[in-house]
């Protein structure tokens, strides 16, 4: 499995004979000219996960099927995407790749602020590690994960979160995700107290870069 970032919480996962697209949103173009996509997977309905404008041309131009969290099928179909509603507990058969639905909830971001759907998603290949895309959530925090997508800062998450999640996962690999809005310096002072509070150093996967397991 190569897993390679294309900004943001955007992943291309490449198995043995399937591409899978994670949350094509509008936070990263990186994804846009891409011509080889079987899948597509979104977390949630917020923009900087799913840019639904430049998911359509993606989708017609691939012929991708989509799954997405429920409340996003009817904003994809509005762009002329065709889409299926996944569910947390849900299994999808992709062949040689397995994945299986997680999640439900939304991170909090303010109590005055509504909490919508989110879903994570587990990936795996026959005999392979299990890799955890959670969206934007520390809810669910799955046991048996070999590699984790860690969502390393967001206006809903404090350090302390972050870190908590990653030591409750306890993964043999994790990378990080959802950096978007902080700078060099910032990435590198998360990175640093991800570490020193677990003891477990990330992968330090760049949002240009790749990662083979």
């Amino acid at each position: 499995m190569r897993i390679t970032r294309l900004g943001h919480a955007c992943l291309l996962v490449e198995g043995l004979d399937i591409r899978v697209l994670i949350d094509p949103g509008g936070f990263s173009d990186a994804w846009h000219g891409l011509e080889d996509v079987d899948v597509v997977l979104v977390t949630h309905q917020h923009a900087d996960h799913v840019d639904t404008e430049n998911v359509a041309p993606l989708v017609a131009r691939t012929g991708a099927r989509v799954w997405a969290e429920g409340a996003v099928v009817p904003l994809l179909a509005t762009n002329g995407v065709e889409a299926h509603a996944a569910a947390p507990g849900q299994h999808i058969d992709l062949g040689s790749l397995q994945v299986d639905v997680t999640g439900g909830t939304h991170a909090e971001i303010y109590e005055s602020i509504p909490r919508i759907g989110n879903l994570g998603y587990v990936l795996s290949e026959t005999n392979g590690p299990r890799l955890y895309h959670p969206g934007d959530s520390y809810e669910y925090p799955l046991s048996g994960i070999d590699v984790l997508a860690l969502p390393l800062t967001a206006p809903w998450a404090r350090v302390a979160m972050t870190a908590e999640f990653l030591a409750a996962v306890t993964p043999s690999r994790a990378f990080p995700i959802h950096d978007a809005i902080v700078n060099g310096t910032g990435w590198s002072l998360y990175m640093r107290l991800c570490r020193e509070v677990t003891g477990m150093s990330l992968d330090p996967v760049r949002p240009d870069g790749s990662l083979d397991l």
